[in-house]
């Protein structure tokens, strides 16, 4: 069983990636612009795996109460009048057990039994903080918490980072991990996403929509479209039964929205820019 049979078409260079990730017991990192199917990774592999997939989307201020661990106060404070109530000594160690600890995506990932695939999302939005939380996790697959103690990983789990590029990582984090750069889909990797995904589309308009996608992207745009937006589009155009980019100008026209996301971008695609990109597709 490979990826390609979860749903997932990957490059020769991806497979061998995640092979090492695999062999190594390391992270992988994968970088690349966004829509060309980081995130899938991960869930692909959760999949071949049949494992847990356990996601921490990061963003600015992220930090370890929403990544790694927090106490339930509110249980900890029921639980200290309860004590008080029965007259029982307190004993700070019973407040600070794992009966009052709330796992987060990073602690719950290496308490699993079974390795689990840890997605790592978009690294790049957390600050420089919190990357150093992250360090002890991908090097030792432990984490330490003041109050109990070093955590060791039950199980390795298979870590995904992905990153947009919208700010540099630190040398620390890179050096603990394997690299991927994931670009844009060749063209016949992009025609078997999208056969796959829409197995009743026509050979003929698949050729054609992938010829426009690639030849859209290299214009000077905003936001270029990634695969969901490829298969977005395949899906409208096959709904309304075009066959042939070039004898329906006009709905291709009406269903670029499909892959242009911005105002600015749909304005640059202006009837005739729209008209040569139809003829290279074609």
């Amino acid at each position: 069983m490979n990826l390609n049979d979860v749903g997932y078409i990957p490059d020769k260079k991806l497979v061998t990636s995640l092979d090492l990730m695999s062999q190594l017991n390391r992270p992988l990192l994968i970088e690349g612009e966004a829509g060309v199917g980081k995130t899938a990774v991960a869930i692909a592999l959760a999949k071949l795996h049949d494992c847990n997939l356990i996601r921490l989307q990061c963003y600015e201020g992220l930090d370890i109460q929403s990544s790694i661990y927090e106490w339930n106060y509110s249980k900890q404070l029921l639980w200290i009048n309860l004590q008080k109530e029965n007259n029982n000594q307190l004993e700070l160690k019973e407040i600070f057990s794992e009966e009052f600890l709330l796992e987060r995506p990073l602690l719950q990932a290496i308490k699993e039994d079974n390795p689990p695939v840890l997605l790592i999302d978009e690294v790049d939005r957390a600050d420089e903080a919190f990357e150093a939380y992250l360090l002890e996790l991908l090097s030792e697959f432990q984490i330490s918490i003041p109050e109990l103690g070093t955590i060791k990983a039950k199980s390795i789990p298979y870590v995904i980072l992905t990153s947009n590029g919208t700010r540099e990582l630190s040398d620390a984090l890179r050096r603990r991990c394997l690299f991927h750069y994931l670009d844009y889909p060749e063209p016949e990797r992009e025609f078997s996403i999208i056969e796959q995904s829409i197995p009743n589309i026509n050979s003929q308009i698949n050729q054609q929509i992938v010829n426009f996608v690639h030849a859209l992207r290299k214009q000077d745009l905003n936001k270029p479209p990634g695969i969901a937006e490829t298969i977005d589009w395949s899906t409208a155009l096959t709904g309304l039964y075009i066959n042939d980019l070039l004898e329906a100008k006009e709905q291709v026209s009406t269903t670029l929205s499909c892959l242009l996301k911005t105002r600015e971008d749909q304005q640059k695609i202006n009837d005739g820019e729209l008209l040569k990109l139809i003829n290279i597709a074609v």
